[in-house]
């Protein structure tokens, strides 16, 4: 007897984990008015990014107007998703980054001029800025100044809950702030050639006590680092004893990837009542949820909510989360999703298989989903089905196409190979529970002798079913 799928309700009553979990995110918001001058703690600069009146600059080296529009319009929502508030933003016209201060001289005196006037304590790049670039802007604008790549690394620490998830985050923000340790010639001593005295020595003026603060935290740091190296390659060996579980179970993988703030949580939710966390945010969810559900025919799945991509995604973050981001190229499909309502959807979906080819995921087959849909317009809704006219259009808030979503999905799982009938004796039940479980029931009826079923199956379970094939 097949089963009707119908879409599942959530209980309105009783809170899920996930609006917990983003009852506590809001009330441990920053608070403004903290202090935001750059501190050097042990001699060494170790920045918290205490984000909350900002000026946004960026560079425009190619494409259309409108496409460095929407980077520094998602720059802005990277910052207030960070706890900031954006005051201005700025824009310079360049064949290329200035390699001295990211914007070039005259712009570096307009953006003063700016912070000065709006009262602002943060400038945020949209790239990333060499350690120079960074010490020399702060030095002219005399505030603080944070690139792209660190701004996404303090929302994946504000985030990130597993122990996984954090250790996966600090890795990355130490690989980040090693080159750009600072010190040397100010508060730090300097390191001469040998031991005091005459002969051998670095002249007057160049000995000191032997190994300087900034090169005892770098070594700290490498130290740190090869410790979390350790921990995720430990973590990554527990992740596959689990996925090696699933693949012998037969069990169809399926991973939910896409840009942040897509609707990917949101539509996990809607398909297994998962009750992860949903904000509308970027990088909202970062630790992975696997949740299992069953199609149409009883097959049963499992479904993975990813980490959110991003245009230009820094590379400390692929690094680090690769042992997170291998379960969506070890996946039997992968349901790209997209949001609908989003100024540029087809950038979103360039950024999103950019980063799958990195970690070896885009020969895996793929389902679009366009989510959304019901706040984007006819036109642009129109313009999306000729773009991609396979992709299904769903909303995750309404419920709308998740039915045909659903469908779509089990249309599209790997089917078993060996179809057979058979009639399973009423005392062994469990071959019938394993052939629901992991098989596909195409026809079953109750004889006097047993249960009669008529499936396909893999060939590690057709062997144990031999006997009672009709």
């Amino acid at each position: 007897m097949r089963n009707t799928y119908q879409t599942p309700v959530l209980d309105e009553l009783d809170p899920t984990t996930g609006e917990l979990e983003l009852e506590e995110r809001h009330s441990l918001r920053r608070v403004a008015g903290l202090s935001t001058e750059l501190t050097d703690i042990t001699e060494v600069e170790y920045r918290q990014l205490r984000l909350e009146r900002v000026v946004l600059v960026g560079v425009w080296t190619e494409g259309s107007v409108e496409d460095a529009d929407n980077s520094l319009t998602e720059l802005a929502a990277l910052a207030e998703t960070a706890g900031s508030q954006v005051l201005e933003g700025l824009i310079q016209r360049r064949k290329q980054p200035d390699a001295a201060t990211f914007i070039g001289r005259g712009k570096v005196d307009e953006l003063r001029d700016v912070v000065v006037s709006s009262g602002a304590d943060t400038v945020i790049c949209d790239g990333e800025l060499s350690p120079s670039q960074l010490r020399n802007l702060e030095q002219q604008i005399k505030v603080k100044v944070v690139d792209r790549t660190a701004l996404i690394l303090d929302i994946f620490a504000q985030h990130a809950k597993s122990r996984e998830g954090k250790a996966q985050v600090e890795l990355a923000q130490l690989q980040y702030l090693l080159p750009r340790l600072r010190g040397w010639g100010e508060s730090l001593s300097r390191q001469g050639g040998g031991a005091g005295g005459g002969s051998g020595g670095g002249g007057v003026g160049t000995r000191g006590p032997g190994e300087t603060k900034l090169e005892t935290d770098r070594r700290r740091i490498n130290t740190r680092i090869a410790k979390l190296r350790r921990e995720i390659k430990a973590m990554k060996t527990v992740r596959e004893t689990k996925r090696s579980r699933r693949a012998a179970s037969g069990v169809p993988a399926v991973a939910i990837a896409g840009y942040t703030n897509a609707g990917k949580s949101s539509l996990l939710n809607r398909l297994t009542q998962a009750g992860v966390l949903v904000e509308n945010a970027l990088f909202a969810t970062l630790d992975p949820t696997t949740r299992r559900t069953a199609a149409e025919d009883g097959r049963v799945f499992t479904l993975s909510d990813t980490v959110g991509f991003v245009r230009h995604l820094p590379h400390q973050i692929v690094e680090a989360f690769r042992s997170t981001l291998e379960e969506v190229a070890r996946a039997d499909l992968v349901v790209h999703v997209v949001d609908g309502a989003h100024p540029d959807p087809e950038g979103q979906v360039s950024a999103v298989r950019e980063v799958l080819g990195e970690v070896g995921a885009d020969r895996i087959p793929e389902l679009l989903v366009v989510n959304k849909v019901d706040a984007a317009d006819e036109e642009t809704k129109l313009r999306l089905k000729r773009t991609w006219p396979d992709a299904v259009f769903v909303s995750a808030r309404s419920g709308t196409g998740i039915a045909e979503l659903h469908k779509a999905i089990a249309d599209r799982l790997p089917r078993p190979a060996v179809e057979l009938t058979v009639l399973v004796p009423y005392d062994r039940g469990e071959l019938v529970a394993r052939v629901h479980r992991s098989g596909q029931v195409l026809q079953s009826r109750h004889l006097d002798d047993g249960t009669e079923l008529r499936v396909r199956v893999d060939e590690q379970l057709a062997a144990e079913l031999a006997d009672f094939r009709c």
